[in-house]
């Protein structure tokens, strides 16, 4: 398969080409710039994904298969919100029309911080738990709107070209043997604790590795969302008793069992044939070799 990683010398645009390259599979990997090291079965573009003409010559020249879009600005904080969300539209806006111009199939990171919670001044409690793909998005930043209007982005592809396209909604992405998220939460006092708008959920690279492998792979007709967690909460405390603790309320409807995530997967397990496989326990100490033509 040809494919075009975007984000290729991010954190998880790298972990794909790595693995995809590995597989066999030729890919182009396009990024802001090229990475300090090569890698078999991969070919590296330095180009600006918000300049439509760049994009479209990266994506075009490549006649994929299929796109991986990771590319853009990862969460709120690491550049003004308008730069975040001009970003992070623009570059998904130019890909995913080159994506549909060449024919390919997306497979692309959206976020669960398109439901409000995560990046809200003020978290609050979701309508009912677990969350699923149909509960509704209220983002009030401009990270999360940046994913919402990607996703229509998304739609607006499907019906325009006739291509399928794959919303992948992770939860916090952690790396093994780095999970920042235990750091962020532990020690844990319900009492003083920071209300988390991702409720603790987190999901490892490998298990978004899997995942979009996965959504390349299935048979996917139109436009489809998708969320990605572990199956656990990163606190190894009940959830829904936390999440009462902490925000002094629980919806109606929950039926969150033990230390269940917060965000369901029951979807991408019936339609892709995808469980996450990995938890902190293990994850959080191990040590796991990464991408090696990027700097760790």
């Amino acid at each position: 398969m040809n494919l075009v990683v975007t984000g290729a010398i991010g954190g998880v645009g790298s972990w794909l080409v790595d693995h995809f390259a590995e597989a066999g599979h030729d890919v182009v990997g396009v990024d802001l710039e090229q990475p300090p090291r090569e890698r078999e079965n991969a070919t590296f573009l330095a180009a600006d994904l918000t300049e439509q003409g760049q994009a479209w010559d990266a994506v075009l020249s490549a006649d994929p298969d299929a796109v991986v879009h990771t590319a853009g600005v990862p969460r709120m904080g690491v550049t003004t919100g308008t730069e975040t969300f001009a970003t992070n539209v623009s570059s998904t806006h130019h890909v995913f029309e080159a994506a549909g111009r060449t024919g390919a199939d997306v497979v692309w990171t959206s976020s669960e911080s398109l439901y409000g919670m995560p990046f809200a001044a003020k978290p609050f409690v979701p309508d009912y738990l677990p969350i699923d793909e149909a509960h509704p998005k209220r983002p009030e930043d401009d990270y999360g709107a940046s994913k919402l209007v990607g996703e229509e982005l998304a739609a607006k592809t499907v019906r325009k070209h006739d291509v399928s396209v794959a919303s992948i909604r992770p939860t916090w992405v952690q790396y093994p043997g780095e999970y920042r998220a235990r750091a962020a939460w532990t020690p844990f006092d319900p009492e003083t604790a920071e209300r988390s708008g991702c409720f603790w959920s987190y999901v490892d690279i490998r298990d978004v590795v899997s995942i979009v492998d996965a959504a390349l792979e299935a048979d996917i007709d139109g436009h489809e969302q998708y969320l990605a967690a572990a199956a656990e909460n990163g606190l190894g405390r009940p959830t829904a008793a936390t999440i009462e603790e902490v925000f002094g309320d629980l919806p109606e409807e929950c039926a969150l069992e033990g230390e269940q995530s917060a965000f369901s997967t029951a979807k991408a397990r019936d339609e892709l044939g995808w469980e996450p496989t990995h938890s902190w326990r293990e994850a959080e100490t191990e040590v796991v070799e990464g991408p090696s033509f990027v700097d760790s």
